[in-house]
């Protein structure tokens, strides 16, 4: 089993940071579509208007610069618009408002503030969310699997680099995923929602001793690149759609990190991330 943030130790001169869920593990589209928005429509009776619905959720976490929001945010804001456009929400506002202002956004955090306000709204918003890690639990195990590569990938750098899981999502969930997929025995140690936020891990693990300029962040959404950058380190994209096309790819960019000439090629990445995720049309 990987070792805790605490007992983990630098082994080589190098780190590569990987998130899980749309970026190693092809389970972000499966979970949104299955799960998140099908969820939504239920809990809050909106079969009626259900497929442009959907479709907006889906664009809202995976196909915009928003993708990889945290769920609380994706349904304030999913559920404002539902409010404008097709019935009245009520309390929207004020799970709007929960969403900007809490210092943590997560199941047992909206179970304190509805012991607080006893807000309806908190509370179908904590039902919705129970309702989709159970529907994430009952998704069949044929439907969800690595991206083709990811596993050559993490052994083509375990000579030179630590590699590190750097997850929002449960850890329960991350653990049983990567072990089926025979990558957990590849990785150093698996940093999830209860470890802190991304740039929180990103930031603990550079206080284990690595150099400036040796450190990779591998995600595919916005937070994993504003993650790397708030802790001055290198971001590598994989790209919706391009999953494949990036992880073939990824041999070549940790190379660059090992010969420390990665900083130029950053930017062009970076760019490309932000070509392929396109600007919020709503």
């Amino acid at each position: 089993m990987p070792a805790g943030l605490e007992e983990f130790q630098k082994k080589h001169d190098f780190l590569i940071c990987v998130d899980s869920d749309g970026c190693a593990v092809d389970t972000m589209d499966i979970k949104h579509k299955r799960c998140f928005g099908p969820c939504l429509v239920k809990e809050w009776g909106l079969e009626q208007w259900e497929k442009p619905i959907l479709e907006r959720w889906n664009e809202i976490n995976l196909y915009t610069r928003t993708r990889g929001i945290n769920r609380f945010k994706a349904l304030a804001l999913a559920l404002e618009e539902v409010n404008q456009t097709y019935t009245p929400i009520e309390g929207v506002e004020e799970l709007k408002t929960w969403t900007e202002e809490a210092k943590e956004l997560s199941n047992p955090a909206l179970e304190a503030q509805i012991a607080k306000t006893g807000a309806p709204v908190l509370k179908k918003a904590l039902s919705w969310s129970l309702a989709v890690n159970r529907a994430i639990t009952e998704l069949p195990w044929e439907v969800k699997h690595a991206f083709s590569g990811v596993k050559e990938a993490f052994e083509g750098v375990r000579d030179f680099a630590d590699l590190v899981i750097v997850s929002s999502a449960n850890r329960d969930a991350v653990e049983e995923e990567w072990d089926q997929f025979g990558l957990l025995p590849l990785v150093d140690t698996v940093l999830c929602q209860d470890a802190g936020s991304k740039a929180h891990c990103i930031a603990q693990l550079k206080k284990k001793g690595y150099a400036e300029g040796t450190i990779l962040m591998v995600g595919d959404a916005s937070g994993d690149m504003a993650a790397a950058e708030e802790n001055r380190v290198y971001f590598y994209p994989i790209l919706v759609r391009r999953e494949e096309e990036s992880w073939k790819n990824f041999p070549q960019a940790a190379q660059r990190l090992k010969a420390g000439n990665y900083g130029e090629y950053s930017l062009e990445v970076r760019e490309e991330f932000l070509r392929n995720l396109t600007e919020d049309s709503a």
